[in-house]
Order: structure tokens, then sequence, then C-alpha cells
């Protein structure tokens, strides 16, 4: 039986996730477990992905590098999810502070390049990595 969908397609924090994600090479949104996964042939990054007991609705889970992983569970925002985190997964709750975009970015590309076949990092070598980018919105100037 498959999963029921548990978030709302219009979140904007799935949003700007999704257009970190969706910028790297072969990069594929797809729904598993009632949640968005990111892939690029497995995946990379998965939205609100929860603790038993405690779900988390407004989070990312990102695969980091071992030499990031010790800093990023000293952070606050920083869990260890229920189910794939005795794989290395680690959260990042974005209720805790406000979200930092580039900072997110950075730790997709993080776990992008744990997982992307050498083909890929490849492109991501040639055309630069989504994180080189600001994350920053558009500011928006009032009309004068």
């Amino acid at each position: 039986m498959a999963h029921p969908q548990m978030y709302d397609d219009a979140d904007p924090a799935l949003a700007r996730l999704r257009a970190i994600a969706l910028a790297f090479p072969e990069a594929v949104e797809k729904m598993a477990f009632g949640r968005p996964t990111f892939r690029a042939g497995r995946i990379f990054a998965y939205y609100g992905q929860g603790q038993t007991g405690h779900p988390r609705p407004a989070s990312i889970q990102i695969l980091p590098d071992e030499a990031e992983r010790p800093a990023l569970l000293a952070d606050p925002r920083c869990y260890i999810p229920s189910y794939i985190g005795p794989y290395g997964w680690l959260g990042l709750d974005l209720s805790v502070a406000d979200p930092d975009w580039q900072e997110i970015a950075e730790l997709v590309d993080s776990s992008y390049r744990r997982i992307a076949p050498a083909r890929l990092l490849a492109v991501l070598a040639e055309r630069g990595s989504p994180a080189d980018r600001s994350m920053d919105p558009p500011e928006r100037h009032p009309e004068q």
C-alpha cells in the first residue's frame, strides 16, 4: 500500500529546497514513504523526515561528509532522523532558526557528492555547483 502524501506541496521551504536540489545534474524528485526525496540515481536529500514521536515536517535530511558530522551534531538545529539516521543521514530542523539557504545549498552539495557517480561529478565540476551561486532570494525594492 502506498503512503499518503505527508507534506504540503505549496510549502515555501520545500520550494526553496526543490530549487536547490533540482539544479544538480540529473536530479529528480520522487515521493517515497509520503515525503519528497531528491535523487541522482540514489537519494541525496529528503524533506520532512522526523523522529519517532517527534515529527519535523519543516526539515531537510542530508548525508553529510564525515568530517562535517561532528560540527553538525553539535548544532541544536540538527538531529538524527528515524530510520535513515543509522545510515549516516542527519536532519536539519528549519523551525529552530531562520534557514540559511546558502548553508543548506552547501549541505545538499556535500550530500550529492557522496552519492553521485563519477560522470555526474565531472558534470558538476564543469558547470559549477548550485551551492556556488547565491541562494538569497532577489531583493524587492519598494517603488519610488
